[in-house]
């Protein structure tokens, strides 16, 4: 019971260190719009019901991940997907990068679907949707991934969007036409937008075919950015990368 009770209090600390970093990086930030062009938040989406996938991993955080996706390729074969209409179809708005999810990290693996009773209700699930365009994608984040870390739907959905939200974007689109890109250039390029970002600290995606999926961006306990591991670093640096312009 204390052991729990200390971790519980560790866990809300790391929290409120994330919300005073992000919310003071948020003064140089780019708006959230910058990525989600002519999105507009409903009042309230439906809540869809999640079901465990996985096994159930408990363990010790170290450090989260922010997991953001690149758009244009997501939705490169998806317009016509009913179930992606939101973010693929062109109705609510074109996005550029998209938040996939903000995961914690353990020494060995990750924390998964944590035990919890919680359900985010439909307004909490809305204010994402600008950010993660699926109310299943922000609905399953908080069930497998935002249940090991605090007690709250709310408060994960907070300190995701307050992170999200405090980083600057450049533009991807003329990233994409620079020849024989690298994935060095990518990450050189995301650290020069954000001051104080180390490139070692920007993961990479690519699929099979060499096309940017996603950054995956690595912080530490306290929420600063840090150097990724293998795992999540990705390509090295003087892989090929391509960029898909959709937008």
């Amino acid at each position: 019971m204390m052991r729990r009770l200390t971790n519980s209090i560790r866990r809300r600390g790391a929290l409120a260190l994330a919300l005073g970093f992000a919310a003071a990086s948020l003064a140089l930030a780019a708006p959230v719009s910058a990525q989600a062009y002519q999105c507009s938040l409903p009042r309230t989406a439906s809540v869809p019901t999640i079901a465990r996938d996985g096994p159930q991993r408990q363990m010790s955080v170290i450090g989260y991940t922010l997991a953001v996706s690149w758009s244009p390729e997501f939705c490169r074969t998806r317009e016509g997907d009913s179930g992606q209409a939101r973010q693929c179809s062109g109705r609510s708005g074109r996005f550029g990068f998209v938040l996939h999810g903000l995961w914690p990290d353990g020494a060995r693996g990750w924390p998964q679907w944590c035990s919890t009773d919680a359900r985010p209700t439909g307004p909490e699930i809305a204010t994402q949707l600008c950010r993660s365009p699926s109310a299943r994608l922000v609905a399953r984040q908080w069930a497998k991934h935002g249940a090991c870390m605090t007690q709250s739907p709310r408060t994960y959905y907070r300190v995701s969007a307050i992170l999200y939200d405090g980083l600057r974007w450049p533009d991807f689109d003329r990233l994409s036409r620079k020849p024989d890109l690298t994935a060095g250039e990518v990450r050189d390029w995301f650290a020069a937008a954000n001051r104080g970002w180390p490139s070692g600290a920007v993961g990479i995606k690519l699929n099979a075919r060499g096309w940017l999926e996603e950054l995956r961006l690595c912080y530490d306990r306290r929420f600063m950015p840090a150097r990724c591991d293998r795992g999540r670093f990705g390509p090295e640096d003087e892989a090929a990368v391509k960029i898909w312009r959709g937008l």
